[in-house]
């Protein structure tokens, strides 16, 4: 019986538009697709493969942040790109920050893409403070939220750059913040006296 690869290829499609345009090996399977039909859809230019295991659909606009995030479900948004996202800093990232647990093995996405800087954390923190947010395509990325931001900014202040580390805590504390959540933080990381400075001078 032949294959009606128009209607496998709308199964597909459904898929992807419900992931910003992405598609895996896996989701095409679930699909109850076989994965020797995707490298046709490849050859006929309605599949672009991204990596091994990832596609796009070629009629949609691909979301870098969506993209990065579909290669490990453990990789957050974090730092000046969590900042950019959560609109505490109007500076486009030149590099994308992610926070990954202690022995993430980042060697075959840093070979893909150059302008990702990780950053690397104890498992036991890794998820302290994870949720989400839409990317300016309206897509859903896992990231950082605020509170966990602002830490992030002063365990590495010589790290950061000063203008960036600036105006996201002004941008932090002009607004209505979670103090309890924020302190909560501190206390984790060790860092209670140095958030209450910038309390005391911002609020």
């Amino acid at each position: 019986m032949a294959v009606n690869m128009d209607a496998v290829f709308e199964k597909i499609k459904e898929v992807g538009e419900r992931n910003a345009g992405v598609v895996t090996t896996k989701q095409i399977e679930e699909a109850g697709i076989r994965r020797g039909l995707i490298k046709k859809f490849v050859e006929d230019g309605k599949l672009v493969k991204e990596t091994k295991g990832l596609y796009l659909l070629t009629d949609e606009f691909p979301d870098e942040y969506v993209l990065l995030q579909k290669r490990s479900e453990k990789i957050v948004f974090s730092y000046g790109t969590a900042l950019y996202l959560w609109r505490m800093s109007d500076r486009v990232p030149h590099n994308i920050s992610v926070t990954v647990p202690q022995g993430f093995n980042a060697t075959r996405i840093t070979k893909d893409n150059t302008k990702i800087k990780f950053h690397y954390v104890q498992k036991k923190v890794w998820n302290l403070g994870i949720t989400y947010t839409d990317t300016s395509l309206g897509n859903k990325v896992m990231l950082y939220d605020k509170e966990r931001c602002i830490c992030d900014l002063v365990m590495d202040k010589n790290e950061i750059d000063k203008q960036l580390y600036v105006q996201a805590l002004k941008e932090y504390f002009k607004e209505s913040y979670d103090v309890r959540k924020l302190m909560k933080y501190t206390k984790e990381f060790g860092i209670e006296e140095k958030i209450r400075d910038y309390m005391d001078v911002l609020t």
